[in-house]
């Protein structure tokens, strides 16, 4: 018997809560609200509130050319204070609050500072703040209402490669460090910050947009968690996003293999890394909606039943390159290690591509920074043509009536299929084509 207590004494889970689960003051209450009903020892999980990573990007952008940052900088600030004084009537709270303003100033100092040779250096300790604020103003709040919380600090235990905007977890350092962090005998529950993590100097990193999932399950990973529950804006996993599909219908349950094809194609609900570390530990995820606690949401494990209906997924803001050797050559295996090893440089990824025996078609997502680097690099042995302002629509189980559907008023530049998945870059009818 006492060997049970112990075990059930030792139940942790984590619960992650993304931008649009704390965008206002309101939204932080029914987090609280949530996280009441939670009687295990629980890591919770913060990504930056709202669209305030968007506008540390743009804050990053305009610091990194030399502009005047600072009326962005006062814009940001200006949203959190609106939030905390919402939350924070009386002047007593304030006194919760020292950490927050203490970030507040560190960013103000770090802004004053010369932009270095090395942007993604400069955006990681930039926009790492979202998540520094966010997590402070929501560990004071659960204070005032009388939670035994503890806050902590992710870049203290989630250590990662000098790997800027992309840090690459070290797993067996992070996890001799997190049960410093961590410590359930000090707080039944911890506040930490997604995204953000740091090198063995000390150096801030990020581990890539929408990285807050991945953090979530890396704390799960490295503490054996019991479950990572995510929190979103949606019932749970659906087949298709219902902004752009109206009869967009809920997935209660899918196995870890059929999330990490639907993360890999850019599903939105899931982190392409997230879904690895948990299911090496066989420890479930759930996707639930924090506008209904109590509905079942969706279920990832180790599930062995077959999705019956389609799946769509769709990127926009894609370019569609087609490169050819100068000589006229066939594209050959030499060819292609050179044009991977220039995407790697600067770390384009590859969504689709297609191979003939003169030309080789790769379509990614467009960055402006780094594409015009890019195609210079591309140019020097290849010649190179290109489309922009494309969509990439991938269909998991497809049958002919939903491609005719998906693909009607469109106009297909490449397509593919095998046994279980189509894809279509693709222009919609109508809109001016844009092509060099």
């Amino acid at each position: 018997i006492n060997k049970t207590w112990k075990l059930i004494d030792l139940l942790m889970k984590v619960y992650k809560f993304g931008g649009a689960s704390v965008k206002d003051a309101q939204s932080i209450k029914n987090i609280a609200a949530i996280i009441e009903r939670c009687k295990e020892d629980l890591v919770i999980v913060v990504s930056a509130m709202g669209k305030t990573t968007n506008s540390l990007e743009t804050l990053a952008n305009v610091y990194y050319g030399k502009g005047d940052w600072k009326p962005f900088f006062d814009k940001i600030v200006a949203f959190h204070r609106a939030v905390i004084a919402e939350l924070f009537i009386l002047e007593d709270d304030q006194e919760l609050l020292v950490q927050y303003v203490m970030f507040e100033d560190d960013l103000f100092q770090e802004l004053k500072k010369i932009p270095s040779l090395n942007f993604d250096y400069d955006y990681d300790r930039i926009v790492s703040f979202g998540e520094l604020f966010s997590t402070t103003i929501i560990a004071a709040y659960l204070k005032k209402i009388g939670c035994q919380v503890g806050w902590t600090d992710s870049r203290g235990f989630i250590r990662t490669s000098n790997d800027f905007r992309e840090g690459k977890i070290d797993w067996e350092l992070s996890k001799r460090l997190i049960s410093e962090s961590i410590d359930f005998s000090q707080a039944k529950i911890f506040l930490a910050q997604g995204f953000i993590g740091s090198t063995t100097n000390n150096q801030t990193t990020t581990l890539g947009r929408e990285g807050s999932d991945f953090s979530a399950a890396a704390i799960a990973y490295l503490m054996d968690g019991t479950d990572v529950t995510i929190w979103k804006d949606v019932a749970g996993v659906l087949n298709a996003d219902p902004r752009w599909y109206s009869k967009a219908v809920l997935l209660p349950e899918m196995s870890y293999n059929e999330a990490i094809e639907l993360s890999f194609y850019g599903a939105q609900v899931i982190h392409p890394k997230t879904l690895k570390p948990l299911e090496n530990k066989n420890i479930p995820l759930y996707v639930r909606s924090f506008s209904d606690p109590d509905g079942k949401g969706t279920i990832i494990g180790f599930y062995s039943g077959k999705i019956k209906i389609p799946i769509l997924i769709k990127k926009t803001e894609q370019i569609l390159l087609s490169i050819a050797p100068l000589d006229f050559s066939f594209v050959v295996e030499d060819n292609l290690k050179e044009i991977f090893e220039i995407f790697s440089k600067y770390r384009i990824k590859v969504n689709q591509m297609q191979i003939s025996a003169l030309n080789f078609s790769v379509c990614a997502s467009y960055d402006e920074r780094k594409f015009e680097n890019l195609l210079a690099d591309l140019r020097s042995n290849y010649r190179v043509t290109y489309n922009l302002g494309l969509e990439l629509l991938t269909i998991r189980h497809y049958n002919p009536e939903i491609i005719e559907e998906m693909v009607n008023g469109y106009k297909v530049l490449m397509e593919q299929k095998n046994r279980d998945t189509a894809w279509f870059v693709m222009k919609q009818n109508g809109i001016p084509e844009k092509k060099n």
